[in-house]
């Protein structure tokens, strides 16, 4: 029988890349984000996988976006046998002069859509005991982040919430992942405003290579995924150090060069 995966922010970095990792393996594909001449694009590459896909425009940054989004998704007929909650937006300064539009809506997209999408698939996936969510956090979330401070609490958020249903689901046939990679070579930092910062000058990792540790993640039903062997040793040291320590660490790898 035909799977389907729903993958939100896929017109283009990780969650393009993980559409196309879905689609050479056979499974067919509901594409979400805001661009629909990105998404048409999108799906005439991934449609010589011999997949069918589907795009819908969503701006998940709006109220209620969410809903209407799982509502188009039933219209298509089509169950969900895979979510990946990927759109995400960061934004790089200092809380004091950031725009709090810019946050409020960030919140909104890392928070509030991935929350309410995940109820209601998750609702649909238990009637039928099968079902893997993949949540993309980031390693933000393992401390605090200053000059991306609303961004770096977002995604603690969806470490600690993805971690809280997957021991609750436990037992029943579905999965919930995390993944969370460090600095990436994709188009958020300039749209994060990233720039100025040092964050993306200690070396980063392509998105495919991401994608492929997530993708295999989710399928394997892994709880955490954390690519990179730097990534993972700093992710864990983190707990074993002061956490003012570890603040001001960050601070120092984000300041503007």
């Amino acid at each position: 029988m035909s799977e389907t995966a729903l993958i939100t922010g896929a017109s283009g970095g990780l969650g393009a890349d993980i559409a196309t990792l879905f689609a050479k393996d056979g499974i067919h594909l509901i594409l979400v984000a805001r661009s629909k001449e990105k998404l048409e694009l999108r799906a005439q590459e991934l449609s010589k996988y011999g997949v069918q896909v589907d795009v819908i425009v969503s701006d998940l940054a709006k109220p209620g976006a969410a809903g209407e989004l799982f509502e188009q998704v039933k219209g298509l007929g089509k169950k969900v046998d895979y979510l990946v909650n990927n759109a995400g937006v960061g934004l790089f300064g200092k809380f004091v002069e950031t725009d709090l539009q810019k946050e409020l809506d960030m919140l909104y997209l890392n928070i509030n859509s991935l929350t309410h999408l995940t109820k209601l698939v998750l609702e649909e996936m238990t009637e039928r005991g099968k079902g893997s969510i993949l949540n993309v956090a980031s390693t933000a979330a393992f401390q605090p982040g200053p000059l991306m401070a609303v961004y770096y609490a977002s995604k603690a958020y969806v470490l600690s919430f993805s971690e809280a249903i997957e021991n609750e689901l436990k037992g029943t046939g579905l999965t919930v992942s995390t993944l969370c990679p460090g600095p990436t070579r994709t188009d958020f930092s300039n749209r994060a405003n990233l720039g100025k910062s040092k964050l993306f000058d200690g070396g980063t990792m392509d998105s495919m290579s991401v994608a492929k540790a997530g993708y295999e993640g989710v399928r394997n039903g892994k709880s955490i995924i954390i690519p990179g062997t730097q990534n993972k040793i700093l992710a864990k040291s983190i707990r074993f150090i002061p956490r003012k320590v570890v603040t001001g660490i960050v601070r120092r790898m984000q300041q503007e060069k």
